[in-house]
C-alpha cells in the first residue's frame, strides 16, 4: 500500500509529479504538504488522521494506536511553480513515446519483439536523438539495414520527435484513482491520441 502513487500538486493546485503513498505521508507528517479530498478541502495531517476510513477504503496504514487514510492527492505549501523538465531519452521512454509500434509497418508488438533504429544511420552521420530514433520489428528493421528510408521504400507511419513531459509521463496508459482528473489539464484528457 505505501508503495502506491500519490499526485502532488503546486500551491496553486497543478501537477507537478508523482510520488510514492510513503513519501506523500512523510511529507504530510512533516508539514511539507496537505492532504486535498476530492471536494478540494485541505488537510493538515492531525486533521487528515482523523478523517474517518469508509468500508470501501482498502488504502490506509495501520498504526499502533489508530488507522491513517493514505491520500490520494497532496499539495505542495511553498512551491508555486511547474517544474521544467524534459522526458528522459532512453529506450523505455522511445517505446512509450511510439507505442510500441513498428514506425515502418505500424504493427503493435511486445517490447521484447521491437528494437530500436536511427532513421539516418550513425553510419551516415545520423544522431541518437529523439528525432532520429524509432521503434521498428526486426524484420523491418534488418529490411531497412544500414540505409536511408529513400533507399528502402520504407516509409515512417509518424514523424519521430521530442515527447513534451507532464507529471503522468510514466504511468501513461496505467489506471489511476477518478479524484486525479479534478487536478489534470483539460488538454491531457480530451486530446485525441494516436493509435
Amino acid at each position: 500500500m505505501l508503495d502506491g502513487h500519490v499526485l502532488v500538486l503546486n500551491r496553486v493546485f497543478q501537477a507537478v509529479q508523482i510520488t510514492s503513498a510513503r513519501r506523500a505521508l512523510t511529507l504530510l507528517y512533516k508539514g511539507q504538504v496537505k492532504a486535498v479530498d476530492s471536494e478540494y478541502r485541505t488537510y493538515d495531517f492531525e486533521n487528515w488522521a482523523d478523517v474517518p476510513i469508509q468500508a470501501d477504503d482498502d488504502h490506509f496504514v495501520r498504526t499502533p494506536s489508530r488507522n491513517i487514510l493514505i491520500p490520494h492527492v497532496v499539495q505542495l505549501l511553498v512551491f508555486d511553480r511547474l517544474p521544467r523538465q524534459e522526458v528522459k531519452f532512453s529506450r523505455g521512454n522511445i517505446y512509450l513515446r511510439d507505442g510500441n509500434r513498428c514506425q515502418y509497418c505500424g504493427k503493435k508488438f511486445s517490447s521484447s519483439e521491437l528494437s530500436l533504429d536511427h532513421v539516418v544511420p550513425i553510419s551516415r552521420g545520423g544522431k541518437s536523438s529523439w528525432e532520429n530514433v524509432v521503434c521498428a520489428c526486426l524484420p523491418c528493421n534488418v529490411k531497412k539495414g544500414n540505409k536511408l528510408l529513400t533507399e528502402t521504400g520504407l516509409q515512417l507511419k509518424r514523424l519521430p520527435v521530442r515527447p513534451k513531459w507532464h507529471p503522468l509521463h510514466r504511468l501513461q496508459g496505467r489506471n489511476f484513482p477518478d479524484i486525479w482528473k479534478n487536478f489534470l489539464d483539460e488538454a491531457y484528457w480530451n486530446v485525441e491520441l494516436k493509435d
